[in-house]
């Protein structure tokens, strides 16, 4: 009788510790920690890059995206950096929650992806280098020129459109790696988004822009196509971060003179 009663007492106490394990309530182990994992490609100052220091990815897009994620109840920001055209197939195959990388929001991505109202809007910037005696006063002028883009951006898609039968155009998977390409004179001139361009003409004292092309381009964060909640959720925590004192700290940390 009294191993009866024992046999029955442990299958009490076990039936109890797998009720309360199972409501969350037995230790920290047990508390599921909320994550925001995060595409980007951290060639695109200021907005992603990495820190020459200790090598983290840091910028405008990043602290933007930490400041969404706080709101929205995350625990954590895990951020994956990989080249720009690898983005949006990475949402699509649900590598990544997000993209945040200065992409603009055209229609062909509105088909693949959602996005977030605008966050920042850009142009497009020709770089060349420093005595090279190229001048630009116009698209036309870049006829017959070897031009370097980031393949996938909006730059590559407006030379191709514009001056895809008329000029060289070399794709490269980042624009450090273009921008490498003018230097070392493999390329004639880069077009990229405009504040990066006027990044990249403060570090590197051998270029300069020339010209700017009016596209009135709009970033956006991207989503899975149809994930309503979660755009919900970003959108209602990007109208009052940009209404608030945050928004001016953030462009300021980033863009302030």
């Amino acid at each position: 009788m009294r191993n009866i009663t024992a046999y029955l007492s442990v299958v009490l106490v076990v039936s109890l510790l797998l009720a309360v394990a199972s409501s969350g309530c037995i230790g920290t182990g047990t508390t599921q920690e909320k994550v925001l994992v995060v595409g980007t490609s951290a060639d695109f100052p200021p907005f992603e890059y990495k820190n020459a220091s200790n090598g983290q990815i840091t910028g405008f897009d990043i602290d933007l995206i930490k400041l969404v994620a706080k709101k929205m109840g995350y625990d954590r920001v895990e951020i994956k950096d990989m080249d720009f055209d690898s983005l949006i197939p990475a949402l699509q195959a649900g590598k990544v929650d997000v993209v945040i990388a200065g992409m603009t929001i055209t229609p062909e991505r509105e088909k693949v992806v959602d996005f977030s109202i605008p966050y920042w809007e850009a142009d497009q910037a020709v770089l060349v280098r420093k005595g090279s005696g190229i001048k630009v006063s116009s698209v036309e002028d870049l006829k017959g020129k070897k031009i370097g883009v980031e393949k996938g951006t909006t730059g590559a898609i407006y030379v191709k459109k514009h001056l895809g039968n008329s000029s060289t155009i070399k794709e490269y998977p980042t624009y450090v790696a273009a921008i490498e390409a003018l230097l070392n004179g493999q390329v004639d001139a880069v077009v990229l988004d405009s504040p990066v361009a006027e990044m990249f003409s403060k570090k590197y004292n051998s270029v300069e822009i020339v010209y700017t092309i009016k596209t009135g381009e709009h970033y956006g964060i991207a989503v899975k196509k149809g994930n309503k909640k979660l755009l919900d959720g970003i959108n209602k925590a990007l109208k009052e971060i940009m209404n608030s004192p945050e928004w001016n700290k953030l462009v300021e940390k980033y863009f302030g003179s």
